[in-house]
């Protein structure tokens, strides 16, 4: 198995003697790569069909690490430090650096085993061989691209929490509920619950049609109730009828789209707004997010405004770090009404001069469709709020989820069909 042990490692945990058995023993932290820059190298190794290698060090050698690969030639992204690029001759090498878990993948597979055998000539490596299990993801080659799920972390996930006979449901969330703060009898023990909602975080590093639904629920950490359980719950229970779902990485052409919407003070709690965002590196998504506003505002263009465009502009740096200019701007599909105003209105009046400085921050860094966007890719009713049954198989094909069992791997029987063409038609068509 790709996934069991190959080496016992010790940890220094500080104030590890907190931690309880049976409860958290096992679990410990790290500062954590940024899941956009892993969908990145995703992406652009399935688009230009680059290997990826998987490394494994000892702990507790970072600097020494960094100031090798520097002195090689290396530099550290400017945004993301745990990305580190070689550009020489024409050679691009991209090493992914978590801890003790090492990505590397490039445009030359000569240069990608010289740098594995320098490094395990001055550090104490071991070659794990190709990609296949990495942060808990798991990586599988197909005909198509490259197929991320977390199907052994779901199992696992169903089995902490004594799930693994539960009834599946087919969405996990109902969009005409309502939670309350006070909603049902308060848990006189959170802990199992703010374990399950922390668990489920991690679970939409492949699943971004449960980012709503989680971050629903993580609002009511504080405090939960039998009902903030019971919905806690019933995406453990979603979860299970679509264990094997993930995001395929396909190539594809090499431009940013964004996707946004924002409802209107929707929290009956504090009414403040929920915003919706998923962005797209041309077939494949990169990142997406369902976030509460900080403050409540009688309209929402100032904070999408600005948020999207932080977004949009911390990944344009990304691929700037790895040596890729985009063609042409980033596109953003909107749906809010007053954002669209003032795209189409060049002359700012007084009632809008708090946003002057967000709105040319934005109107310089992408390129806004003026226009609604069509109802099939309204995340108004997607990621942003729950949706109906009937229409979250549309949701899961928007975001480039497929099945883990429908797609054929390289070298097998079926490897000369691809059914992407069919399930994935070119993204977007409007």
């Amino acid at each position: 198995m790709d996934s069991e042990f190959t080496v016992l490692q010790p940890r220094l945990v500080a104030k590890g003697f907190h931690q309880r058995a049976r409860l958290d023993y096992d679990e410990t932290f790290n500062p954590v790569v940024k899941p956009p820059t892993v969908c990145i190298i995703l992406s652009l190794a399935a688009h230009h069909h680059w290997s990826l290698r998987q490394l494994d060090a000892p702990r507790a050698w970072f600097e020494r690490f960094t100031s090798h690969l520097l002195a090689i030639g290396f530099f550290a992204s400017v945004v993301d430090l745990s990305l580190f690029v070689l550009r020489r001759n024409g050679v691009f090498l991209y090493l992914l650096l978590y801890v003790d878990d090492i990505i590397l993948t490039g445009n030359s597979s000569f240069a990608i085993t010289d740098l594995s055998s320098q490094l395990a000539s001055n550090f104490e490596l071991k070659d794990l061989s190709p990609l296949r299990y990495f942060l808990r993801l798991q990586v599988d080659s197909t005909i198509g691209g490259l197929f991320v799920h977390q199907r052994k972390y779901i199992t696992d996930l169903l089995s902490k929490f004594h799930m693994v006979d539960c009834k599946s449901t087919p969405t996990p969330f109902v969009s005409s509920q309502k939670l309350l703060t006070s909603a049902g009898d308060v848990l006189a023990d959170p802990t199992p619950y703010r374990s399950l909602v922390g668990a489920l975080q991690y679970a939409t590093f492949t699943r971004p049609d449960i980012t709503f639904t989680v971050n629903h629920v993580c609002q009511f950490m504080h405090s939960p109730t039998s009902l903030h359980l019971v919905v806690a719950k019933r995406i453990l229970r979603y979860l299970k009828g679509s264990i094997d779902l993930g995001i395929l990485f396909q190539p594809g052409p090499l431009h940013l789209t964004a996707f946004t919407d924002a409802d209107w003070a929707g929290d009956p709690n504090d009414r403040r707004s929920t915003t919706g965002l998923a962005i797209f590196l041309g077939h494949n998504p990169i990142t997406w997010l369902s976030k509460k506003q900080h403050t409540v505002s009688r309209s929402s263009t100032e904070a999408e405004y600005r948020s999207l465009a932080a977004e949009l502009a911390w990944i344009r740096q990304v691929l700037c770090d790895m040596g890729l200019f985009l063609s042409k701007a980033p596109v953003i599909w909107c749906d809010n009404t007053s954002a669209l105003a003032l795209a189409s209105n060049l002359v700012f009046h007084g009632r809008i001069k708090h946003i002057e400085v967000d709105y040319h921050f934005v109107r310089k860094r992408v390129e806004l469709l003026y226009g609604p966007i069509p109802n099939v890719l309204l995340f108004k009713q997607r990621v942003k709020r729950g949706v109906y049954g009937g229409k979250y198989k549309d949701l899961e094909e928007e975001m480039r989820c497929e099945e883990h069992e429908s797609l054929p791997r390289i070298g097998s029987e079926e490897s000369s069909f691809c059914p992407f063409n069919k399930r994935f038609p070119s993204f977007p068509h409007w």
